[in-house]
C-alpha cells in the first residue's frame, strides 16, 4: 500500500537559511531552526514517512562538492536520530538554474523520483517550504502543501503575493510547532 509522506524543503525550514547569495557548505553553518525534531517524531509516530526535498544550487556553482554536502546531511540525520526523528530519504538537485534539469524546484523530479523509489501515494502527501518554488513542485506532483513562514518573519501571516495558483499554499503556519493542524 502505498505510502503517506510529509516532504520538507530543508533550507529555511529544517536548518537555518544562509545569508542571501551564500550556502550552507559545512556542518558547522548547520543550525536547526525549532521544533523540527518534535515535527518529525510526531510524523514517524503518525504513520508518515519524512523525505526531504532540496535545491542545492551551491553543488553546480562549485561552492559546496557532493561529499561535503553528504557529510552535512549525515550528520543532520545522526542528529535527528538521536532525537528520535527518521528521515526516510534525502533528495536533491545539485545543477543550476540554466541546467533546465527535471529536479530542480519548482519542477516535481524530486518528488516523483522519492514517490517511484518508497512507494507514495502524493494525492494522500504533504509538500512543506518556505518558497514559491517549494509549493509549486509540490502541487506538480499533486501533493497538499504547506507554506511556513520564514524564520525572521515576524508576520506570522505569511503568505506567498504571487497570483499564480501554482504558488499559493493549501496552508500557511507561523513554524513546524503548528504543522500537526495541517495533517
Amino acid at each position: 500500500m502505498p505510502s503517506r509522506t510529509v516532504f520538507f524543503d530543508r533550507d529555511g525550514v529544517i536548518n537555518k537559511k544562509a545569508p542571501p547569495h551564500q550556502y550552507i557548505c559545512s556542518w558547522e553553518e548547520f543550525e536547526f531552526l525549532p521544533r523540527v525534531a518534535e515535527a518529525i517524531t510526531d510524523l514517524n509516530r503518525r504513520g508518515f514517512l519524512v523525505v526531504i526535498i532540496s535545491n542545492q544550487r551551491g553543488v553546480a556553482r562549485g561552492m559546496l562538492s557532493v561529499e561535503k554536502l553528504d557529510e552535512i546531511h549525515a550528520r543532520m540525520l545522526k542528529e535527528l536520530h538521536d532525537q528520535g526523528a527518521v528521515i526516510d530519504g534525502i533528495y536533491y538537485c545539485p545543477h543550476n538554474y540554466e541546467d533546465n534539469c527535471d529536479c530542480r524546484k519548482p519542477k516535481p523530479g524530486m518528488l516523483l523520483e522519492a514517490a517511484k523509489d518508497l512507494d507514495i501515494d502524493l494525492s494522500e502527501s504533504f509538500m512543506v517550504g518556505d518558497s514559491e518554488d517549494d509549493i509549486a513542485a509540490g502541487k506538480a506532483a499533486g501533493c497538499k502543501t504547506v507554506l511556513v513562514s520564514p524564520p525572521d518573519s515576524h508576520d506570522s501571516s505569511f503568505v506567498i503575493h504571487n497570483s499564480d495558483p501554482a504558488s499559493k499554499p493549501d496552508r500557511a503556519i507561523p513554524n513546524l510547532g503548528e504543522l500537526a493542524t495541517c495533517l
